[in-house]
């Protein structure tokens, strides 16, 4: 919670410079509203694939700082994408239980997979709007559909892994005597 809380800081006083990749206020709200959707006890595989895109966002604004200061090097997107999803690992010390299980051919926690499957969501539907934006002549197909098409996809992975759980607790029986 407290990484979450600073990570929400750091975004507030970010200059505008740093706001290229997406909306501040959109990375805000969608980081703000992960704890809150926990607590109202959504499935964590919907939190996690709206976390993953979280935390993608994150990486592309390293990514943009890092050119703001000139620090380039083999490899470096990828690397600081890499780094920004792998701070997920601090929800399993003290909020979740590293629970793998099979899914599809991956043996990996379900928010694990969610995470990851979030994050490539948001990246791959941002290449599919600028791949359009490019056939399109260089001009959008409606207003906002920058913002329109990577909020879609996740949503339909959400819609997807709300009736599609991955990470539901077993429940217990309880045996009366």
């Amino acid at each position: 919670m407290t990484l979450l809380l600073v990570l929400m800081l750091l975004v507030v006083f970010a200059n505008s410079a740093m706001a290229n990749p997406a909306c501040a206020v959109c990375t805000v709200a969608v980081g703000a509203s992960l704890e809150l959707a926990r607590h109202f006890g959504v499935d964590d595989s919907v939190v996690g694939v709206w976390a993953g895109a979280f935390l993608a966002l994150l990486g592309y604004w390293m990514i943009v700082w890092f050119d703001k200061k000139g620090w380039n090097f083999k490899g470096r997107n990828f690397f600081l994408i890499l780094i920004s999803l792998s701070t997920i690992g601090f929800m399993y010390i003290g909020e979740m239980e590293y629970t793998p299980k099979v899914i599809g051919i991956f043996y990996l926690d379900g928010f694990l997979f969610s995470v990851v499957l979030g994050a490539l969501i948001l990246i791959f539907s941002s290449r599919f709007y600028q791949w359009m934006k490019a056939r399109n002549g260089g001009h959008a197909h409606f207003p906002f559909e920058k913002v329109f098409v990577p909020v879609a996809s996740l949503a339909l992975a959400s819609v997807y892994f709300y009736y599609n759980p991955l990470c539901q607790a077993v429940e217990e029986e309880l045996y009366s005597f």
